[in-house]
């Protein structure tokens, strides 16, 4: 429920939802899916241990960084799909794919 700080790692068994935003410099990690129900500035990595079908959800994409099953896209690769957007994030044949929600 608060803000994920610069710095901040926070790791999650299952599924991790954050109710306000990661800042950038922030590691949000999970087996199962993220969302965030804020922007995404930082890190986020879901299915840290293999999970193909996990998936990250955000309000506003604006991430430096996110990781499905370890398929992993940057920002500036992000920028040119979908930014500062409701964003989507899911593996496909082992491709990230950006969609809007």
């Amino acid at each position: 429920t608060k803000p994920i700080r610069s710095g901040q790692q926070v790791y999650a068994e299952g599924d991790l939802i954050i109710l306000t935003q990661v800042s950038a410099g922030a590691e949000v990690l999970a087996d199962g899916n993220i969302h965030v129900y804020g922007a995404l500035r930082g890190r986020a990595l879901a299915g840290v241990k293999g999970d193909t079908e996990a998936r990250i959800f955000c309000k506003s994409m604006e991430a430096e960084l996110v990781s499905i099953a370890g398929n992993f896209m940057l920002t500036d690769g992000l920028q040119k799909i979908l930014w500062k957007e409701a964003a989507q994030v899911l593996l496909v044949d082992n491709s990230l794919e950006i969609i809007p929600l």
